[in-house]
């Protein structure tokens, strides 16, 4: 399909794929590379624009990442974020060095009303920034566009070549009015008409399927979740009967999930989907007895699913494709590339090192949540599957922070319930990103009647974001927990106390583990 486009140049940055999903946010398509790209690649993708991320490098190193110097002179519009901008800085002959003051978080920024970047934007606004060096003298030819006490240059810019470059972070929800800098940078600076739809990602996408598919068999893991349904429905528009969705119950689901999950997709559901439920609790107790660890229990998982489908692939014959659910959330905080590793997904960084499988297939992987849920949509899920409340690969083990047992499965899976059940009764569903509890693996001590009682700690955890990549504690009325507080300790045995967790991301992850 013709359509506009933003390339995104990884360095190494945490917010690689945000970048990309704030540009598509302006309805222009935008797809993230590595720095690497060539020149001749560049050329011929012929993008309207191209942004540098951050990264966790020094740029004045040999060793560090870096890009062709020839990329500034092909006449496109080229932005710079905190270590892309220092990259540009360094290679156009300005001098970047560590900073006397190192600045993290949210911080006031002056900015320049005359520059096509901050023409909308208040003369101080809040920025996140989030770095060691410091751009100390710009390139010839730039000029200072903004700056704050400590850092003389947190923007600079050659409008001449189209060249701009933040310190800060534009693409975070913490930098308050960075998506009026972006959106500048992307239809003012690049020229973008800004008429991409999700509509022409579906159709690409069940075209390209059919294509790579052919006549070949297909196995989906589909756990109920928001993003395999929708894996689940792109595939069988695409290819219908080749495909085969099993449905693992591990053990790990929230109360009643197995049920409503089969009620859904098995024979008497909406789908004409050939269905398997498999249930295999007792095999993922056993594999996770004394596992402690986050990342191992996230493995055992991760390998134990795919073990699963692979014996049922093998029940069904000659299986070519495994599709997964997986989402640019959860390649990026994989560690994929040049990125940190935030946690493994079960379904990137857990995968073990050898798939039975010709293929793996995921559809979704270059759409962040709410992507996913226009794509839903735009298939015809209805409207209670799509906004269903977002659910880890590995389910329950890792809200059960230590070992996982069928004991504790049964407290957090009746915690859970009573929260998300009170949530809805007060209204709260609607306006949250997410909202789970989880159990803490802290004992202490408690009075229950005229006893003492030495039990577990429930955590509440309930955040507001549009991304899931960045999130901010919920507001929850005092008499909403106090209530869900009660009835938690009242109802569910082997617990004595209940907490809410007030952090953000970052710091924190939306999960516990």
């Amino acid at each position: 399909m013709k359509k506009e486009l933003v390339i995104v140049l990884d360095f190494g940055g945490q917010y690689n794929q945000l970048i990309a999903r704030r540009v598509r946010e302006c309805n222009v398509y935008a797809e993230v590379h590595p720095n690497t790209l060539s020149i001749e690649k560049i050329k011929e993708m012929n993008p309207k624009g191209i942004i540098f991320t951050g990264g966790p490098n020094s740029a004045y190193k040999e060793e560090s990442p870096s890009c062709s110097k020839e990329i500034f002179e092909l006449g496109i519009p080229i932005l710079g974020i905190c270590y892309g901008a220092q990259v540009m800085a360094h290679l156009l002959g300005g001098e970047v060095a560590t900073a006397p003051t190192s600045e993290y978080g949210r911080t006031e920024v002056e900015v320049d009303k005359n520059s096509v970047l901050f023409s909308d934007v208040k003369d101080k606004t809040i920025c996140w920034m989030s770095h060691t060096d410091y751009i100390a003298k710009p390139p010839a030819g730039f000029v200072v566009s903004a700056f704050t006490p400590v850092c003389p240059v947190a923007a600079m810019e050659c409008p001449e070549k189209k060249l701009y470059a933040t310190q800060f972070h534009p693409e975070v929800m913490h930098t308050e009015e960075g998506m009026k800098m972006l959106r500048a940078f992307v239809i003012d600076v690049c020229g973008c008409a800004g008429d991409w739809k999700m509509d022409s990602f579906v159709e690409d996408t069940i075209k390209s399927l059919r294509e790579k598919i052919g006549d070949g068999k297909v196995l989906c893991a589909l756990s109920g979740g928001v993003d395999s349904s929708v894996a689940a429905v792109l595939l069988s528009k695409a290819v219908g009967k080749q495909l085969t969705c099993v449905f693992v119950d591990q053990g790990l689901l929230r109360k009643n999930e197995g049920d409503e999950v089969e009620a859904v997709f098995g024979p008497d559901g909406a789908y004409d989907l050939n269905f398997i439920r498999v249930n295999a609790q007792d095999r993922f107790y056993a594999k996770l007895a004394g596992v402690t660890e986050p990342e191992a229990k996230r493995k055992i998982i991760g390998e134990e699913f795919i073990r699963v489908f692979e014996e049922e692939a093998k029940k069904i014959g000659a299986v070519d494709f495994l599709v997964q659910g997986t989402i640019y959330p959860d390649v990026i905080e994989s560690g994929l590339g040049k990125s940190a590793t935030i946690k493994s997904h079960h379904n990137v960084g857990g995968l073990p090192d050898y798939v039975d499988f010709k293929e793996i297939v995921e559809p979704l992987r270059l759409l962040f949540k709410d992507e996913v849920r226009r794509a839903g949509l735009e298939l015809g899920i209805p409207e209670y599957l799509v906004y269903r409340q977002p659910f880890p690969g590995p389910g329950l083990g890792i809200r059960i922070v230590g070992e996982v047992t069928a004991e504790k499965v049964r407290m957090v899976q009746d915690a859970d319930y009573i929260y998300r059940e009170e949530i809805a009764k007060a209204g709260l569903d609607k306006g949250l990103g997410q909202y789970f509890a989880a159990l803490t693996n802290m004992r202490s001590v408690g009075v229950m009647g005229d006893g003492r009682t030495y039990d577990y700690a429930v955590a509440l955890r309930a955040v507001c974001t549009s991304d899931f990549m960045t999130a901010d504690c919920a507001e929850i009325p005092f008499e909403v927990l106090q209530r869900v507080m009660t009835r938690i300790i009242n109802e569910v045995k082997g617990v004595n106390r209940v907490m809410y967790d007030l952090t953000s991301k970052p710091p924190g992850t939306i999960e516990f583990e």
